[in-house]
């Protein structure tokens, strides 16, 4: 193991060792993500619910994650919220699809990471090929299949986001309740108005 990883794993042990938040601030943020999910939901309106919706909120999500471990630094996750909504709408003027920009930018993380912090990588870039992967493989279905399948993975990363607010792992304990409250809320959602259809 090199200095830099070294270091990296006992500054992760340390944060690990924190003393456990109120009840009343998890339910806070939990809300939050809820009402962050409440704001993609409606973000399209008057167009229906497509999978595009449950796809970006996966692909920014899963960038969060990926940044946070090739950098080291947790605080970057929700820097990269604001960046991935950036390069969202930059992809919208330039009439470009969403997909290709967040993957894009997952794949330039994925090599930085590799070569600095493979270790702490891998996992974030294999949560962003399962998770990510499924959402671009569900546009290409049928409308309401794919907004289904979109938003059962959608739901399925609150799972990832449990494991790390948990652990005390790669983002901070915030930005993992805020993800976890978007993600069940705009996955179930989305599977919801699938099956409505």
């Amino acid at each position: 193991m090199n200095r830099l990883e070294s270091t990296a794993a006992t500054a992760d042990r340390t944060q690990q060792t924190t003393t456990r938040q109120p009840a009343w601030l998890i339910v806070v943020v939990l809300v939050i993500g809820v009402a962050s999910g409440v704001g993609l939901l409606f973000s399209g309106y008057p167009e229906a619910l497509g999978t595009t919706v449950p796809m970006t909120a996966l692909g920014i999500a899963t960038l969060c994650y990926l940044a946070a471990a090739v950098t080291g630094v947790r605080w970057v996750a929700w820097l990269v919220v604001v960046l991935g909504t950036v390069l969202v709408f930059g992809a919208e003027l330039l009439d470009v699809p969403r997909w290709l920009v967040i993957a894009a930018a997952g794949l330039v993380l994925a090599v930085v990471g590799v070569i600095r912090r493979p270790r702490v990588t891998a996992p974030q870039v294999v949560a962003m090929l399962a998770y990510f992967g499924v959402a671009v493989v569900a546009l290409a279905l049928d409308p309401r299949a794919g907004l289904a399948i979109a938003g059962l993975a959608l739901a399925a990363h609150a799972g990832w986001d449990a494991v790390h607010y948990r652990r005390n792992v790669v983002v901070g304990r915030s930005l993992a309740l805020w993800c976890m409250g978007l993600d069940l809320f705009l996955g179930l959602t989305c599977v919801g108005v699938a099956l409505a259809a």
